[in-house]
């Protein structure tokens, strides 16, 4: 077992072995969804994630800087995302509607119509990947269990806190 500096283990046998459950699922559940967007919608994962944020937001609008924390993403790789969606007519970048120094990520119409199309697929592969396969007895203890790890990361990570949002990106139907 590693240990740290002053000699503590670094993980336990039980939380390496969660670890490494937490990081087949993600890993396998991140390639399965985006080739089902890919596949179905012509959209990848990531653009979808963009237009998630972007159409639960006021105006289906947000600033980068803001829309960056939100996904937790490099400001860099956003702006270059943005320029392949902005080239196919999903969003498109404008000034800030609150700071005209800002700029802002902006839904098109054809980025909402993307995201309404994406779902229903989107959301259906979810639930037969992820909670078919979940006694519902247990969904209570696995929300508690993911919001206090994202209550930790938030706590000690290097991004900002996002601003509150009332739903989470990737399986909502639009605004």
């Amino acid at each position: 077992m590693s240990r740290d500096s002053a000699g503590e283990p670094v993980l336990t046998g039980e939380q390496q072995e969660t670890w490494f459950a937490y990081m087949r699922v993600m890993l396998r559940l991140g390639y399965e969804m985006n080739r089902q967007l890919q596949t179905d919608s012509d959209l990848s994962l990531p653009d979808y994630d963009v237009l998630n944020a972007l159409a639960d937001s006021p105006g289906h609008r947000l600033q980068l800087t803001t829309l960056a924390t939100r996904l937790a993403w490099e400001r860099s790789r956003l702006s270059h995302h943005l320029q392949r969606m902005d080239a196919r007519g999903l969003v498109e970048r404008s000034p800030s509607a609150s700071d005209r120094r800002a700029t802002d990520a902006v839904l098109t119409d054809a980025g909402l119509t993307a995201l309404r199309d994406a779902t229903p697929g989107h959301a259906a592969l979810v639930r037969r990947m992820f909670f078919d396969g979940l006694d519902p007895a247990l969904l209570p203890a696995l929300r508690t269990a993911l919001e206090q790890v994202h209550e930790q990361v938030l706590a000690t990570g290097t991004l900002p806190r996002p601003a509150e949002q009332t739903r989470l990106p990737g399986l909502q139907t639009g605004s």
